[in-house]
């Protein structure tokens, strides 16, 4: 049926119609809106981050103090022999010095604390009555039984041995003289008008002497070193020709021999030049690295120990191991000045309050009662450090002093020092540290000097011991001695087979195919060689399996290139400087680890794992009594001092607790240090029944196991390390005794790297055989190691290399596994066929 034209119009159609259009203005209206208010946003955020940037600077502005002012001569140090170091006991008496150490010349008589240093910053330095003053000039001798390499001697053996020894000239030391006095014995079979010994002092020769002793007698000569052949780095090598026949001389003959006896020495006449001290020499002269004697730092007491105090003191040690690297630190606490010696380096940390004696040094900054002004004589704010360089007025002995109104600018003051990056900013005697960056820790397995946690590198990814990568190196001649790099594996590696090593070398050409290889050696063992085929040299490569049982934390491989020439001329002797050999830095190497360790194990404690993972020292906090007394202080000390020695990092974090303020979650996230005698110690679960192992009891027991003795005079120290009991992946490491001078054994045992690098098991017990004994007397000390309780074995790999490593670990299960799959498989199978038989039958 057609509509009407006249029929009623469709008001829903209309309703509809004008809904839709007021809901799309509505969203028009809110996509406005949205923009309007993103742009509103945009610009505020904008605006913000311009601010910010002008609020940090008038921050940095309103934090800019006023200095003092500046003195009219900066003080200086003027480096002296020190006398020898004190025993431990008797820390409070002046020594002179002694033959065995620095010893003034006979020209300065007066003891080393009344050499003229104190007056020299007083004195104009235009003055012209100074001349009228002689100056003080000291002698130094430095022997060659102090090198680890010369032991009882030094032999030369063959027709044309060399040695060489490295020395430094101290910073300060204005030379006047040098000598080289050699002491030496050759074999009798030396023909006197054919052999002879050549001394040289950086390449530069200084004189030479026959070697026409009879009877082996020894001999002695004395050579003058021109002072201006020394610089800073020197080396001075002893070359000898020996002929034992007039027409032909084997080279192999053991008749062909020269010894350089330990006894030679090197003599200096110097006098001490003034070194001014500034922030821009750190850490110079408190660590000296070109210095000939061991740096002496001397912490001053303050009148109480608190945690913020420790954990500075530590950090600052920590620092002062890293810089002093295999060089030996003797360190000391006093309680006053008075104990201060010639040749220390005192180190003040503390505020006015906690070192009131800061008052009485010659210092820029000036007191308010106990409280630093700043140049306005404003008191400084309680956050902000203080850093200065000063001398001590009797015996010229450099003092550094970091202090603030607050432990908070101690903190701060000291951060700054221990942190690489913000150092090359220091400069002046004095620094006011206001802000620092917070550096950020390492990963746990990034070490500097081990290998890369990657499988796949290259050897120029490695460094030496001078910190630079590995450069392509060339070795010459027939007797061309070993190529040498350090291969250092992580503490937690855990290698497994299929290492390998692809060495890419070349060498030259003329070498004689048949008798000339290549040799390649991890600490000593052979693990792969290859002839040298090629008459005309040439770049090659070699496969070499590095055995997963050979690569250690302290590993190092060795290339030997056995260079052999085509021609042998008359008596054996050859021309062979034209043979040369190269490792290039692209040999590269292929390894198959996984990141698993076994703990308790304190040979893992010799690399500082795991209480320097991370490299910061960030996982580690260590504990000491409530009240510490100096020794437990003092071992506190050694500790940090080691484990700056074993870290590499940007940063210091280690933290120091007393016992009745140890948060939880230090307890449960990281690594702990107990320090304290028995009846004091801070961690008494180290201890516990449930430990194992070893337990000192009350009244100088000592129960292992079901045995329970008393022990009377008990001098030995303990060092324990168990798994933490609050967190199964952390170790506690205690360092305790039953009296104080266990705890002295203790701290020699970190001190001393004879004695360092013999730790193993989970428990050392340390006793000295004698008064003061030498680490490097093998009867000084007696040491004992325990393995007393059960490893844990800790691993950070996925589920495939956890069921790789059981069965390797458990290679008996597999063939026993295969059996018994083998036997279910032939069951189903027989089951199989004897239904599929009886449903046929069927």
């Amino acid at each position: 049926m057609r509509p009407s034209r006249h029929s009623p119009p469709s008001f829903p159609l209309r309703r509809v119609s004008s809904r839709f259009r007021l809901w799309r203005r509505s969203l028009i209206l809110l996509f406005c809106l949205s923009c309007l208010s993103t742009l509103l946003g945009l610009t505020t955020l904008a605006q913000a981050q311009t601010e910010r940037p002008i609020q940090q600077q008038e921050e940095q502005v309103i934090r800019e103090f006023v200095l003092p002012e500046a003195p009219r001569q900066a003080p200086v140090y003027r480096p002296r022999p020190a006398p020898p170091s004190a025993p431990p006991a008797s820390s409070g008496g002046r020594s002179q010095p002694s033959n065995t150490s620095p010893r003034p010349a006979p020209a300065a008589r007066q003891p080393a604390p009344a050499a003229p240093v104190a007056e020299s910053p007083e004195e104009p330095a235009t003055s012209p009555e100074e001349p009228a003053t002689p100056a003080t000039t000291y002698e130094y001798m430095l022997s060659f039984n102090r090198s680890p390499v010369v032991g009882n001697r030094l032999r030369l053996e063959g027709i044309y041995p060399e040695t060489r020894l490295g020395f430094t000239r101290p910073r300060g030391w204005g030379v006047k003289s040098a000598k080289a006095l050699i002491r030496f014995q050759h074999s009798p079979a030396l023909l006197p008008t054919q052999s002879s010994m050549t001394v040289r002092v950086n390449d530069t020769s200084i004189g030479s002497v026959a070697l026409n002793r009879p009877n082996s007698q020894v001999g002695q000569v004395l050579f003058n070193i021109p002072t201006s052949l020394l610089q800073d780095r020197n080396e001075i090598s002893i070359a000898t020709q020996q002929q034992n026949s007039e027409e032909c001389t084997d080279p192999t003959d053991p008749m062909l021999w020269t010894e350089v006896l330990p006894d030679s020495k090197l003599l200096f006449e110097f006098e001490p030049q003034a070194v001014a001290l500034d922030f821009n020499r750190y850490p110079y002269p408190f660590i000296d690295d070109l210095g000939l004697d061991r740096d002496r730092l001397v912490y001053l007491r303050p009148k109480e120990l608190s945690e913020s105090w420790l954990t500075s003191a530590a950090r600052f040690q920590a620092s002062a191991g890293r810089y002093a690297d295999f060089r030996p630190v003797d360190t000391r606490m006093v309680a006053d000045l008075d104990q201060v010696q010639g040749g220390d380096r005192l180190i003040l940390i503390g505020t006015p309050t906690e070192q009131p004696v800061l008052k009485n040094l010659s210092l820029p900054f000036q007191f308010q009662g106990n409280q630093l002004l700043d140049g306005n004589r404003s008191t400084l704010p309680g956050d902000v450090g203080v850093l200065m360089m000063t001398t001590l007025e009797d015996n010229g002995v450099p003092a550094l002093v970091a202090t603030g109104n607050d432990a908070a600018g101690v903190a701060k003051a000291v951060q700054f020092l221990v942190q690489s990056d913000g150092q090359p900013l220091g400069s002046g005697q004095a620094l006011i540290v206001t802000n620092i960056d917070e550096v950020s820790s390492p990963p746990p397995r990034q070490w500097d000097r081990y290998l890369p946690t990657e499988d796949t590198f290259t050897l120029s990814s490695l460094r030496g011991t001078d910190g630079e990568p590995f450069k392509d190196t060339t070795v010459h001649g027939s007797n061309a001695p070993p190529i040498r790099f350090n291969f250092w594996a992580l503490p937690d590696d855990q290698f497994m087979r299929g290492n390998t090593m692809t060495l890419r070398y070349s060498y030259s050409p003329q070498v004689n195919p048949r008798t000339s290889a290549i040799e390649v050696r991890i600490d000593g063992v052979t693990v792969g060689g290859k002839r040298l085929a090629s008459e005309e040299g040439g770049r090659e490569s070699l496969n070499v399996n590095l055995p997963e049982s050979l690569i250690q934390p302290n590993s190092q491989i060795e290339v030997l290139f056995v260079l052999r020439p085509r021609v042998t001329e008359e008596c054996g002797q050859s021309q062979d400087q034209q043979l040369w050999g190269t490792v290039h830095g692209d040999t590269s190497f292929d390894l198959n680890r996984q990141n698993a360790v076994q703990l308790p194990d304190l040979r893992l404690l010799q690399t500082g794992f795991p209480l320097a993972a991370p490299q910061d020292l960030s996982s580690t906090a260590v504990v000491l009594p409530d009240a510490p007394n100096d020794y437990e202080v003092m071992t506190l000390l050694k500790l940090s001092e080691r484990l700056g020695r074993v870290s590499r990092a940007d940063s210091v974090k280690l933290n120091v607790y007393q016992a009745n303020s140890v948060p939880a979650e230090v307890r449960e996230q990281k690594n702990l240090v107990g320090i304290g005698i028995r009846d004091r110690f801070p961690i008494p679960e180290a201890f516990a029944a449930n430990s194992g192992g070893l337990r000192l009891g009350e009244f100088f027991s000592r129960q292992r196991n079901n045995n329970q003795l008393q022990t009377l005079s008990d001098e030995e120290g303990v060092i324990k390390s168990v798994i933490s009991p609050w967190n199964a992946e952390r170790i506690l490491l205690a360092l305790t005794a039953q009296s104080n001078q266990g705890l002295d054994r203790v701290q020699e045992m970190f001190a001393n790297d004879p004695l360092f690098f013999q730790f193993q098991g989970d428990t050392v017990l340390v006793a000295a055989n004698q008064p003061n004994p030498s680490p490097y007397d093998a009867t000084g000390y007696n040491l004992e190691f325990l393995q007393q309780t059960n490893q844990r074995r800790i691993e950070q790999t996925n589920l495939l290399g956890r069921a790789t490593r059981f069965l390797q670990d458990n290679w008996f299960l597999l063939p026993t596994g295969i059996v018994v799959a083998a036997l279910m498989l032939y069951g189903i199978s027989q089951l199989y066929i004897n239904r599929i038989a009886s449903g046929g039958a069927r």
